[in-house]
């Protein structure tokens, strides 16, 4: 209010000094009371035309942009232009402010792993994060305001949205075959909706895996079990002679044995997925694993097989020994039990020229079709299901033996072709590997 005051006494001032001047000048005309009136009047309309323009200068800065500051006059003119141009750039900041926020959590929506779809009322889609485009196969430049259920014509999520209870998720299988979603939808506001989309095919994948793997692990531990329950019950209630109770004696445990097989493949598969990986820098003599993996051979094939190995004695490898025995054993295991009597089964390890090493086992075998491969590392998976039984496997072997390469960086190569053999490849890195000396010249290539 400092601006009332002035602004009283300058418009009583302006009236006093144009009456004054208009008394004098009309003195000429013998009219003194209409000069003084013409001329306080003329001095008041001056004033008032020249607050105009001022106040004509504060309104054209109003409708542009306030880009510049608000016109500098005093008195009443000069604090409306401050106060407005005040309280303008006070909303601009929280408006900056806001905007900032708003951008902060769009940013943390965007780095959701999870999808954030935001519809209106209308089921118009109002904003959606790159995942929930993905998810939901959307734009969200292109098709903003366009209705969800236009675009995303999956029954199960149409039927959800227009239910109109979202109490719990659905869950559905994309009809463009990337997979399995899960999708949750939540009220807000007027009518608006959040809906928040999770890929699930891991989890599902998952859950099938160990579903299957129960199913499988009953199903070989109740074979054996059924077979030892049928010879218990068959020396129980039949008088048996000496040889016959022998042989009954012998199946009871082979049947053991390979029960016993299978629990311990088992605990190697959850000792290998429950600990952390090895260390790399406790070294292991190759000859010393390439030796005990020999005589393993040469004891199971009992001279059906013709063995021989190639590997280099000043070579390290930094792992586990138990692992690294457990992977090289299994293959070598399979070799002898799957080629014929006859047959030939080499063993070797070979430095590849970009510093990693392969151990490979060749061996001369019925071989694999090609369809079965891929599958050859999966739990329980057998191309020959009765055949593998009667070799004593367990269908876990191939499955430790890719748990171990990769724990140690490295990967199971499978290359056979049915009638001419097979032959596994354990590569590992470079960086697992080191010499205590020179590089033996007897090394050479195992195959």
């Amino acid at each position: 209010m400092t601006w009332l005051f002035p602004r009283l006494f300058a418009g009583l001032l302006v009236l006093v000094a144009g009456g004054v001047a208009g008394y004098w000048l009309g003195g000429a005309v013998h009219a003194p009371v209409l000069s003084v009136l013409l001329g306080g009047a003329l001095a008041v309309g001056t004033l008032a035309v020249l607050d105009t323009l001022r106040g004509m200068r504060l309104i054209t800065w109003l409708r542009s942009a306030q880009e510049t500051d608000a016109p500098r006059d005093a008195g009443f003119w000069g604090e409306i232009g401050y106060r407005v141009e005040r309280s303008i750039r006070a909303r601009e900041r929280t408006a900056a402010e806001e905007k900032a926020r708003l951008e902060q959590f769009l940013q943390a929506i965007e780095a959701s792993p999870n999808g954030v779809l935001m519809l209106d009322a209308n089921d118009q889609i109002d904003w959606c994060n790159s995942v929930a485009a993905a998810h939901f196969g959307l734009n969200p430049q292109r098709d903003r305001l366009q209705r969800i259920t236009n675009l995303v014509r999956a029954p199960a999520f149409v039927a959800h949205l227009q239910f109109g209870k979202y109490d719990e998720p659905v869950s559905y299988v994309d009809p463009r075959g990337l997979g399995t979603l899960s999708v949750l939808v939540r009220d807000y506001g007027g009518g608006m909706k959040l809906v928040l989309s999770q890929d699930i095919t891991e989890r599902e994948r998952a859950d099938a895996m160990r579903r299957d793997f129960v199913a499988n692990v009953s199903h070989e531990i109740r074979t054996p079990l059924t077979v030892l329950a049928g010879f218990i019950e068959t020396m129980d209630t039949l008088p048996l002679t000496a040889v016959e109770c022998k042989r009954v004696l012998m199946l009871m445990a082979q049947q053991t044995d390979r029960m016993q097989t299978l629990v311990s493949d088992l605990l190697i598969l959850a000792q290998l997925e429950g600990s952390p990986r090895p260390a790399a820098d406790r070294w292991i003599a190759l000859a010393k694993l390439l030796r005990r993996v020999e005589a393993d051979a040469r004891t199971l094939s009992q001279g059906r097989q013709t063995i021989t190995l190639t590997g280099d004695d000043a070579l390290q490898i930094a792992g586990a020994e138990s692992e690294l025995l457990s992977a090289l054993g299994n293959l070598v295991t399979n070799a002898v039990r799957y080629t014929p009597e006859g047959g030939r089964i080499d063993i070797g390890w070979r430095m590849r020229p970009d510093g990693s090493g392969e151990f490979a086992v060749k061996d001369t075998g019925p071989g694999i079709e090609r369809e079965h491969i891929p599958r050859l590392t999966e739990r329980f998976y057998r191309v020959d299901g009765s055949r593998s039984r009667e070799t004593g496997g367990t269908g876990l072997g191939l499955s430790i033996v890719k748990h171990v390469a990769q724990r140690h960086g490295g990967e199971l190569d499978i290359h056979s072709e049915t009638g001419k053999g097979s032959t596994f490849r354990l590569v590992f890195p470079a960086a697992r590997l080191r010499y205590l000396e020179a590089p033996s010249p007897r090394m050479r290539d195992a195959l």
